[in-house]
């Protein structure tokens, strides 16, 4: 009886470990998008950064004073069915501009 729930709780601690790769990898991503848009750089490099991180990452830009800030989400599966959404963002001193 508890060898079903050892291995459910197993599964989900792999499955969790896994979105915590893939959130700090996109947090990576961003952060170098952010200084790669920030130094005045095309958005489109910035941008296959992030792609490469995670191919189905939904991308965003936006700026306010002196900083560009780059956001991303995906989805991270944890098991079967269960979908986490993570999200990252990254900012940098605006100096491109």
């Amino acid at each position: 009886m508890a060898l079903p729930i050892v291995v459910l709780t197993l599964l989900l601690g792999v499955g969790a470990l896994g979105a915590g790769v893939r959130m700090v990898t996109l947090q990576d991503a961003v952060a170098d998008a952010a200084r790669i848009i920030g130094r005045g750089d095309g958005e489109g490099e910035a941008r296959a950064v992030v792609a490469r991180a995670d191919p189905a990452a939904e991308f965003a830009v936006s700026r306010s004073d002196a900083l560009v800030c780059v956001a991303a989400s995906a989805q991270a599966r944890l098991l079967g069915g269960i979908v986490a959404r993570i999200r990252a963002t990254g900012c940098a001193l605006d100096g491109g501009r």
